[in-house]
């Protein structure tokens, strides 16, 4: 590792720009994996942009990410020629990796990451730092979504982007509109009890670091970017994306056991009175998520549901055949919604079994009787139009299941942060 702790003169402001005083000291990681050819133009064009038009001391760290062409060796000389300019090796791969040692081991009050194409403009990079310096926010995020960003690139990465963002945000309830524009900073303060925290070491480590930080109550400040899309781009982006859904699942997993909680985060204090429209947005930031999942279990218990009636009724009367397969299948509708729906609930299982069964009792009536009509009107029923009408009234059953379910049952979650 090649290290220069000397940090550069002092900045000077240009024609039409405001003098800020030096009050961060501020870190730019570069991952990089083979780019002994793009390096040094990228270290040149943000070295001249850091001291022309930057206001805080800065640092550039390369980050080789064991690259096995002349990568290191072209960063070398790089730290060398410019004496802010330091190189850290790694000997195993993974962009995420190499963020998560490099930002940890930082002893500057800010760290960023920008990729080494800077497809993101360099002008945004104030506008992302300075919320973190002042203190106003934790996380800063480039987005290339936002309403006044400026991109450029192919169809078939924006579709994937724009889908995957869009599943993130249904799935957690995130409030960031990109998870991954190569464009990021946070507070070193918050991100040294962060880290250990974010299992991912490839692409999904931003996602991963964004949900848990919301999900702890970080600040997460957003700006828009121009990005224009490197062509040479070595990254699978639909392989990436699969694996990234995989990441959401996984972190769904912690935050329902609560295993995404981080306890030596430093607290923003509570704000002395909440906006309207920001208490509504965080309200739906909850209910997205519980629809969501609470729909996903619906779909296994009604196809359960639908089998195990199909199966009862060749031995049992109607009645009786959908109230066997209806309890079976509440039983664990209703532990499965205790596990990944309404996590915020303090009931003791006992309890929410015992009020999921009272909710039942009124679902079974609802689809008993809409059986009952349909043998009023024609007794010899086919089972086909029997298993329709038990599909369209469980599912007008089902929601007013989640209406009690969130209203009474779980009605201990109300107000809490699901996403």
């Amino acid at each position: 590792m090649s290290v220069s702790t000397t940090r550069g003169k002092p900045w000077r402001a240009g024609e039409g720009q405001v003098a800020v005083p030096r009050t961060a000291t501020v870190d730019v990681m570069i991952p990089v994996y083979n780019e002994e050819r793009a390096l040094p133009g990228c270290v040149e064009v943000l070295h001249g942009f850091l001291t022309e038009e930057f206001p805080f001391d800065w640092r550039i760290v390369i980050v080789d990410n064991a690259s096995t062409d002349g990568t290191l060796a072209v960063a070398r000389s790089l730290a060398e020629r410019f004496e802010r300019v330091t190189v850290e090796h790694l000997d195993r791969k993974g962009r995420g990796l190499a963020l998560r040692e490099s930002w940890g081991a930082s002893t500057a009050e800010v760290v960023v990451y920008m990729d080494v194409d800077l497809s993101t403009g360099l002008d945004a990079l104030l506008p992302l730092v300075a919320p973190l310096v002042n203190g106003h926010s934790d996380l800063a995020i480039g987005s290339r979504l936002a309403p006044s960003a400026r991109t450029v690139r192919g169809p078939k990465r924006e579709f994937v982007s724009r889908c995957y963002n869009r599943i993130v945000k249904l799935t957690h309830g995130a409030r960031f509109s990109d998870a991954q524009c190569g464009f990021k900073a946070a507070r070193t303060d918050v991100l040294r009890p962060l880290l250990p925290h974010v299992r991912d070491e490839a692409w999904f480590f931003d996602t991963e670091l964004l949900l848990l930080a919301e999900h702890n109550g970080l600040r997460v400040h957003e700006v828009p970017v121009d990005w224009v899309e490197d062509v040479d781009s070595r990254v699978n982006v639909t392989r990436t994306a699969m694996e990234d859904l995989r990441g959401l699942m996984r972190v769904a997993r912690a935050k329902a056991s609560g295993a995404a909680r981080v306890p030596d985060l430093p607290r923003r204090p509570a704000p002395r009175a909440a906006h309207p429209d920001a208490v509504l947005a965080r309200a739906r930031s909850g209910l997205s998520w519980e629809v969501l999942a609470f729909a996903v279990i619906g779909v296994f218990s009604t196809i359960a549901n639908l089998v195990l009636y199909w199966l009862f009724r060749q031995w049992c009367p109607v009645l009786l055949a959908n109230l066997v397969a209806l309890v079976i299948t509440t039983l664990f509708n209703t532990e499965a919604n205790r596990r990944f729906t309404f996590t915020g609930a303090k009931k003791s299982t006992r309890h929410v079994h015992l009020q999921g069964l009272l909710v039942f009792g009124l679902y079974y009536a609802f689809t008993s009787a809409a059986l009952l009509t349909l043998h009023g009107i024609e007794p010899e029923v086919p089972r086909g139009l029997e298993l329709v009408v038990l599909l369209v009234s469980s599912l007008l059953g089902t929601a007013g299941r989640f209406a009690l379910l969130r209203a009474w049952v779980f009605r201990a979650n109300q107000g809490k942060d699901n996403a």
